[in-house]
């Protein structure tokens, strides 16, 4: 009985003494946390989704606290409007930057890319890109598997069955960036969002000669460079057979849809204009027929009575 209540008394002493211990180590190293950071955390969108390049919304918010210059920072879901709230708060100034949409650049569907063959294998982009180049003869169109699918946080792109291709729902799309880093192809854009979700842009990344591209798909650019002529704003440039325009110089006058011969770009939001009708040869005017030459004599044999 003694013993049991020795040891009964050592342990509770132990466990005080230890108590102790750890009570002034804690003081001892405990780290202050600005408080500020759960205020700026409750401010941001809470998706943890990583588009502002932090592993999540804590994460940013310990760096728009601790940055004095916060201008390289931003949250694509909470937009400008979350970032001049959170800088307003903290004393800084916000960054300004335009909202953008992810844009998948492959306009090659099921009917103007044709399948040449059929992938056996896992069900995924990144599997698929790393064996071979794909069910069709272009070795830069979308693969179709969906892994943008399954990256995407807010349920803003899927796959049709109808077309086969990655299509975004610009009123769900975010611009997180997640749908970009997941494919493999690199067909996935983030580029400027007009109002109403228009967009001009080439719907294509082939990098292939013309030729190849029109056996592997008819929607393909071709690199005629005709879209780059009829640009009056120089948004066009054309660099390894492949047309690009850029969102930052684009007017969305559209006048280079009328002019790609393949429907490489895609016109999203707004009609086509109308095409002019062309110019006719103009045909030279009809001269009166000079009148007989007894005709003639007889006006001026009355002429000179």
């Amino acid at each position: 009985m003694t013993v049991l209540l020795f040891t009964i008394l050592t342990l509770s002493v132990l466990g005080i003494l230890s108590a102790v211990i750890l009570y002034f180590v804690a003081r001892k190293f405990k780290v202050e946390e600005d408080p500020r950071i759960d205020e700026v955390e409750k401010m941001l969108p809470g998706a943890n989704c990583g588009g502002c390049g932090f592993a999540g919304c804590r994460a940013m918010a310990e760096a728009m606290v601790k940055r004095d210059d916060i201008s390289a920072l931003f949250c694509p879901v909470g937009g400008a409007e979350t970032m001049k709230t959170a800088a307003a708060y903290l004393g800084k100034v916000a960054p300004e930057k335009e909202p953008t949409v992810a844009t998948v650049r492959c306009g090659g569907t099921c009917a103007k890319r044709p399948r040449t063959n059929e992938f056996d294998g896992a069900k995924s982009c990144a599997v698929a890109s790393s064996l071979y180049v794909g069910e069709t003869a272009c070795a830069f169109g979308c693969l179709g598997y969906g892994d943008c699918v399954e990256a995407c946080a807010f349920d803003a792109i899927h796959v049709s069955p109808e077309t086969g291709l990655a299509e975004v729902d610009p009123e769900k799309c975010t611009a997180c960036g997640a749908c970009v880093k997941a494919c493999p192809k690199n067909i996935i854009e983030l580029r400027k969002k007009w109002p109403k979700n228009r967009a001009v842009y080439v719907s294509c990344v082939s990098k292939d000669k013309g030729a190849v591209v029109m056996k592997a798909c008819k929607a393909g650019c071709i690199g005629c460079g005709k879209c780059v002529k009829a640009c009056p704003f120089g948004a066009i440039t054309l660099e390894n057979n492949l047309a690009y325009i850029d969102p930052q110089k684009c007017k969305l006058c559209r006048k280079c849809v009328n002019e790609c011969p393949t429907g490489a770009i895609a016109l999203k939001g707004m009609e086509p204009l109308p095409k002019e009708p062309k110019a006719s040869a103009a045909k030279p005017e009809a001269k009166p027929a000079a009148a007989p030459a007894s005709q003639a004599d007889n006006k001026s044999v009355n002429e000179q009575k």
